[in-house]
């Protein structure tokens, strides 16, 4: 079914995901909708964290709020929803414990463990168990009102599948090193399964009205770079090269594809070549030994200040998204200026307010 929205009035963090030269660098920002927000509190009301992702009227209010706190400020919205509604769709149990994040009840301990079958042959209908993500990516682009572009995402499946081994978030990863190291072959099984899950899932949140779509490997950093190569990049592929065949075979224009494979730094070269238009980088990184490693390849880097500088004076905030703008060559193309990861709950919305500003007023000139 295909929707009807209003005409989009700037589409200028698609035209450089594109690679086409720009006025000024694009802003938008990982978390953008998010605890640190007054606001925020104040919708989700009552409602536990996933409640709010299944109820697209919530979704959508919490996906607009930084759009209306920061009008003209910010150049894409990222639909309110979470990466681990995949597991959920796989017949998991995913709960998000207060001041702990989220925690799966009972995690896949091993191949032999009767659920790990279960998830792996599960027929996971995804249109229907991820219908509520739609609902709300079809309402937020009605109510955006072409203000902005809605971006969707996903998990990436090495990511995904840590949180599904591992129970929650660690630090030591003991779980997903078992299985990589002593389950290889049925750690690939179930990758691949979570890579056809995520290109479906994908498609549909295009067809549904997203503009850009992101995938975040964010337990990327945990691999070495054989491991990588093993374990997340053949994934990261997978999805690049499957949805825009999808997108086709559904009627569907491409869309610029984001991959954020935080920590995976040593790999960046590789990643350059999965197949994205737009490759997202940490606070690791200089910017300016990106741009030598991507050469005269036309990616697009997305990134990459330290959340950490939010909490810092203006003349830090004015100092990083200088040689930001400095070492990814000026802002009128091949950069997307966001974090390096997502806002963290305690920033100030102002300071916040400021960092955008730095970033329109240093790029502009």
């Amino acid at each position: 079914m295909a929707h009807s929205f209003p005409p989009l009035k700037n589409d200028l963090v698609l035209r450089t995901a594109w690679g086409q030269n720009v006025e000024r660098a694009p802003v938008w920002i990982m978390r953008q909708a998010g605890r640190y927000l007054p606001e925020y509190h104040e919708a989700k009301g009552s409602h536990d964290f996933f409640e709010c992702c299944r109820s697209p009227e919530i979704a959508s209010t919490l996906t607009l709020q930084p759009i209306e706190r920061f009008a003209g400020l910010l150049d894409a919205s990222i639909i309110f929803s979470d990466i681990l509604v995949i597991p959920q769709a796989m017949g998991m149990v995913v709960e998000m414990v207060d001041k702990k994040g989220p925690h799966f009840p009972t995690p896949l301990k091993s191949p032999d463990d009767g659920q790990y079958s279960q998830v792996l042959n599960k027929d996971v209908n995804v249109a229907t168990e991820l219908d509520y993500v739609y609902k709300a990516i079809t309402l937020t682009r009605k109510k955006l009102d072409g203000r902005v572009p809605l971006i969707g995402f996903c998990g990436a499946p090495w990511t995904l599948f840590c949180y599904m081994v591992e129970g929650g978030g660690t630090k030591l990863f003991i779980e997903s090193k078992k299985w990589i190291y002593k389950y290889p072959d049925e750690t690939r099984a179930l990758l691949q399964k979570i890579s056809e899950i995520c290109v479906e899932y994908l498609a549909l949140q295009v067809q549904a009205g997203a503009q850009m779509i992101q995938v975040f490997d964010s337990w990327a950093g945990e691999l070495s770079p054989s491991t990588f190569k093993t374990f997340s990049e053949p994934y990261l592929a997978y999805i690049a090269q499957k949805l825009p065949g999808r997108l086709k075979e559904k009627g569907l224009d491409p869309v610029p594809m984001i991959v954020f494979p935080k920590g995976a730094n040593q790999s960046l070269d590789a990643v350059c070549n999965l197949g994205y238009q737009v490759v997202g980088l940490d606070w690791l990184v200089d910017p300016a030994d990106a741009v030598k490693i991507r050469g005269d390849r036309k990616i697009v880097f997305q990134g990459n200040a330290d959340p950490g500088v939010l909490y810092g004076s203006k003349e830090s905030i004015s100092g990083t998204v200088e040689q930001m703008v400095k070492g990814f060559g000026g802002g009128k193309g091949g950069w997307i200026a966001n974090l390096g990861h997502g806002i963290t709950p305690f920033v100030k919305p102002d300071d916040l307010k400021f960092y955008l500003e730095e970033i329109q007023r240093l790029t502009s000139q």
